[in-house]
């Protein structure tokens, strides 16, 4: 005959066992968050600053890696850029990648 142990019903899980397996998920996430997306938006938020306060006479570093002076703002997406000696070149504020001598604002 059945033995009353094997008789009983299986417990149902409860709501602390799905809590403890979705935990170290939740876990993971958030420290993927912390260590990585946000960083990330904090970059492309100083980039987008940078890129939005160029003015003439900066010297930038364009993604290509060609360093040149700005010489004319021509709008919000483009500025011209001086890389040698009377060679100015429109580029795009996207592809410019840093600035490395910011230039003194103009005395009104």
């Amino acid at each position: 005959m059945i033995t009353p142990a094997f008789a009983q019903a299986a417990g149902t899980p409860g709501a602390g066992d799905l809590i403890a397996q979705f935990a170290p998920f939740l876990i993971i996430l958030i420290i993927m968050y912390f260590l990585l997306i946000r960083p990330q938006q904090k970059r492309v938020r100083e980039h987008q600053e940078l890129i939005k306060g160029i003015r003439r006479g900066d010297t930038v570093v364009m993604s290509s890696g060609m360093i040149g002076k700005v010489t004319k703002v021509i709008d919000d997406g483009e500025i011209e850029v001086e890389i040698a000696d009377n060679v100015r070149v429109r580029v795009v504020r996207g592809m410019i990648s840093d600035v490395r001598n910011k230039a003194e604002p103009v005395a009104s």
